[in-house]
C-alpha cells in the first residue's frame, strides 16, 4: 500500500494552503475575494425590515416546522434539503454582516 507521503517526503502537508503566498489567488494582497463579496451581498439583502420578514417566513416554513410520523422518506429528505438551504442563507448573511 502506498505511503501517505508525497515525493518530497512532507506527508500530507502538500494539502495545506500556503501561508503568505503571492500565488494564492483567494488571499493575495489586493485581490478581490468573490466569496466575501457574496456574503456581504447576503447580509445586505436580509438586513432590512423586508429581509427580516423573508427570513422569518423561511424559518417558519422550514426550521420551525415538524412533520408527523406518517411522513414519507421522500418528504423527510425534501424538508431536510429546504432546512439546509435556509441554514446556508442564514450563515452566509451572518458571516457577511460580521465581515468575514
Amino acid at each position: 500500500m502506498p505511503d501517505a507521503k508525497n515525493e518530497t517526503g512532507k506527508g500530507w502537508s502538500w494539502f495545506d494552503t500556503p501561508q503568505n503566498s503571492e500565488d494564492d489567488v483567494g488571499g493575495g494582497a489586493g485581490l478581490p475575494d468573490p466569496g466575501r463579496e457574496l456574503r456581504v451581498a447576503y447580509a445586505r439583502c436580509f438586513a432590512g425590515v423586508d429581509g427580516k420578514k423573508v427570513i422569518d417566513h423561511l424559518r417558519s416554513l422550514t426550521l420551525e416546522r415538524t412533520l408527523g410520523p406518517d411522513a414519507s422518506a421522500q418528504m423527510l429528505r425534501h424538508m431536510e434539503g429546504q432546512r439546509q438551504l435556509v441554514v446556508y442563507i442564514l450563515a452566509q448573511s451572518e458571516r457577511g454582516r460580521l465581515g468575514s
